[in-house]
């Protein structure tokens, strides 16, 4: 949470925090900025401190709405500085930063975040790292001190990660009767003019869904009939026709409109009826969830590979049986901490605070199928743990 922030940088030798770039589609400047409706800006926070807000006049408004003390970089006029430096943007750079932190006093190692151009902002920092001697550019390369702050929520994030959850299930729901209400004719689904319904047609169907409802889908949903229902992250194909008998893997991750928080989720629909052999894949897939082998990745590999199936522990390379590690945080970012996944080095807890999917799945593509059943899961200060996913797993939809 962002009580930690200060901790983790007296922890890590951090004595200011900048942050950077745009805010939508960077979780860093959204998370500082506390989701405000400005399109870029510079955090400062330095450790022990209120963070502040800089940014252009136009949106000095809009950023009041952040809460946090705003500054407008107006006042460093960035133009004249490019002009002095002879039209040298990278000099002018160094020196509206140069006169910013001597401003708030910014010294020591000074640690940048956010988003932007790899070789740009390398060029940039190592100019300022030269250029300024009082301050040590220093960055983290993996789990830095926002990433391992957001990686437990406060209640008004809960609340809205449990609303996104709400909204996710009712287009699940939606688009459930929305197949079911199509006729069958020879095997598939047909539309009132007598041709095919399909893939493409049922993901425009989400799209409509999610837009009533106000979220968003940042990256195309997972819709995948068959074969490629067999392959975990095959978004479907979109001429594929809805046919009775196949598995359908409906694999979705809306987000708050504006860049806010996600939702994750997954069912799998079989319409009409299901082989055997397909309901007996399934019947195990629920049997893993419902031990609650889901908690970790080893006592899940340890579950299926007792029953004969393939986990990525017998075989890194596994593209049949179980083929993927367990789940994920999810707030800001859709695959963010804790990590549910069993490599070197990874001491991720599940602790008050943390919000996790749990997505167990079995593929077998040269059968002509897949399936997964996906949560998201939230560990109260009790240390008891809620599901946020209010919708049934069944299997078979009726039509």
């Amino acid at each position: 949470m962002k009580r930690d922030i200060d901790g983790l940088m007296q922890e890590r030798g951090i004595d200011v925090a900048v942050v950077t770039g745009a805010v939508k589609g960077n979780a860093t400047m959204y998370y500082m900025v506390n989701g405000v409706g400005i399109s870029h800006a510079i955090v400062i926070k330095k450790r022990r401190e209120e963070p502040v807000l800089l940014c252009g006049t136009m949106e000095r408004e809009e950023a009041a709405a952040s809460g946090l003390k705003t500054i407008d970089t107006s006042k460093y006029n960035i133009l004249e500085m490019i002009k002095e430096a002879g039209g040298d943007r990278l000099a002018a750079s160094v020196k509206y930063y140069q006169t910013i932190f001597e401003e708030f006093g910014v010294k020591g190692r000074v640690a940048f975040y956010g988003q932007g151009d790899v070789g740009r902002n390398w060029e940039f920092l190592k100019a300022l790292d030269e250029g300024l001697p009082d301050v040590t550019v220093t960055g983290e390369f993996i789990d830095d001190i926002f990433i391992t702050a957001r990686m437990t929520k406060g209640p008004e994030e809960i609340d809205r990660i449990r609303e996104m959850g709400r909204k996710t299930c009712e287009v699940v729901g939606h688009i459930a009767d929305f197949m079911k209400s199509h006729k069958v004719d020879g095997g598939k689904l047909t539309k009132d003019d007598g041709s095919t319904l399909t893939i493409g047609d049922c993901k425009a169907e989400i799209k409509m869904a999610l837009a009533r409802r106000k979220i968003i889908e940042e990256v195309d949903t997972i819709f995948a009939i068959g074969r490629d229902a067999g392959i975990p992250h095959s978004r479907g194909n979109d001429s594929d026709p809805i046919e009775l008998g196949k598995t359908i893997v409906f694999d979705i991750f809306p987000q708050e409109a504006g860049g806010g928080y996600f939702f994750d989720m997954t069912r799998t629909f079989v319409l009409g009826e299901a082989s055997q052999e397909i309901l007996d894949s399934y019947k195990t897939l629920e049997e893993c969830y419902d031990a609650k082998a889901s908690v970790y990745q080893t006592r899940t590999c340890d579950f299926f590979e007792a029953r004969g199936i393939e986990t990525p522990r017998t075989d890194p390379h596994v593209r049949n049986g179980y083929v993927h590690s367990l789940g994920h945080g999810i707030g800001l970012d859709v695959h963010e901490k804790p990590t549910l996944s069993d490599f070197s080095g990874n001491t991720d807890t599940l602790v008050p605070g943390s919000v996790f999917t749990v997505e167990p799945g079995l593929y077998y593509p040269d059968r002509g199928y897949g399936m997964r059943i996906e949560d998201v899961y939230y560990v109260h200060e009790d240390g008891t743990v809620e599901n946020l996913t209010n919708f049934p797993r069944g299997l078979v939809l009726e039509v």
